[in-house]
């Protein structure tokens, strides 16, 4: 199982560098950003910092849009990231969030998410793509290589995930939730002749390594109000009891509302409704055993990445105890002499 860390590009952005130095330095092969360009700085411009500054994580959004930027700009920033750093550029994509709807604009349509994949992950990987008429190409690229993880939660999401992503990122870490999405994920990859094995499976949630559980779930109860934004959708396409499981759309029934300026944030006074239970299940909280339980559940299950958000005050010593326990009890051992 591989590790990521999400974090916010608040300011100052030394400091989103430094947690970034500090994940590689604890073993985390990943390091994401939130993409949302008013609620926090511009994460490509962090991203090349944070890229100078390291030397082996990869490095992408978690999650970008089709709607923010035009395609063809996404798919440059990429490629221009793997020929400064070398390929250790990874892209995130959904139907957009926060980023559109602070701006009072509306996620994609699932046509334009599948189309935006196309063209990224073409241009990125310094191949041709048609767009808009035209045959595109960077005459600049040579040898960029971008894989493409789509995140997702409904039905239709899930099918375009197995049908044209490179992974599917999930954001909650429930075993039972994410068991019906990865199996829907390996299902809709089958039916498209695709290898379902092929496909990267990440769960996403916050990581928080502590002995207190009220302030535990106080620091990371914003997580479920963050997910209750898309099951709210979900809830009105399909409804409450529709093809999605009751646990994952069940809690959302007392919410009654959001407010975007405390989005991702451990002082978000919307969330009231998110009761302890579902911060429990949807977040990895407690001591690094109980991290580790957890995770080796999602492991059984297929998971391949675990990305951990770390918006909450307990950073440093999260990390340090993941690198220094919670990632060497998920690896692979090997012996010196046999």
């Amino acid at each position: 199982m591989d590790f990521g860390v999400v974090l916010q590009t608040n300011p100052p952005a030394a400091r989103t560098v430094q947690l970034a130095q500090l994940a590689e330095a604890h073993g985390f092969s990943h390091v994401w950003t939130f993409d949302s360009h008013l609620l926090w700085e511009e994460p490509y411009v962090v991203h090349s910092a944070i890229l100078a500054a390291t030397r082996r994580v990869m490095v992408g959004p978690f999650v970008t849009n089709p709607a923010t930027r035009d395609w063809t700009v996404t798919a440059s920033v990429f490629a221009t990231l793997n020929e400064m750093y070398g390929n250790r550029t990874i892209c995130g994509i959904g139907r957009g969030d926060s980023a559109v709807r602070v701006t009072n604009g509306k996620p994609t349509t699932m046509a334009e998410l599948r189309e935006s994949i196309h063209v990224i992950r073409e241009l990125a990987n310094s191949r041709a793509v048609d767009y808009r008429g035209a045959t595109l190409q960077f005459p600049w690229s040579r040898g960029s290589e971008l894989d493409v993880w789509v995140a997702a939660y409904g039905p239709l999401a899930l099918k375009l995930t197995g049908e044209v992503g490179d992974g599917f990122i999930l954001q909650l870490a429930d075993v039972d939730i994410a068991a019906w999405m990865i199996r829907t994920v390996k299902d809709a990859a089958a039916a498209a002749g695709r290898d379902p094995e092929s496909i990267a499976f990440c769960v996403a949630a916050p990581m928080y390594i502590g002995e207190d559980a009220a302030h535990m779930r106080d620091q990371c109860r914003w997580f479920g109000g963050m997910v209750g934004n898309h099951v709210a959708d979900i809830v009105t396409k399909y409804g409450h009891h529709g093809d999605v499981p009751a646990a994952l759309t069940d809690y959302i029934a007392g919410r009654a509302g959001y407010d975007y300026n405390s989005h991702g944030r451990a002082g978000n006074d919307h969330v009231d409704f998110v009761p302890d239970e579902i911060v429990d299940r949807f977040c990895i909280l407690g001591t690094a055993e109980d991290h580790i339980a957890r995770l080796e559940q999602l492991r059984a299950i297929g998971v391949t990445q675990f990305a951990g958000y770390l918006q909450h005050d307990n950073k440093e010593e999260t990390l340090r105890v993941y690198g220094e326990t919670v990632i060497p009890a998920l690896s692979a051992p090997i012996t010196a002499k046999r």
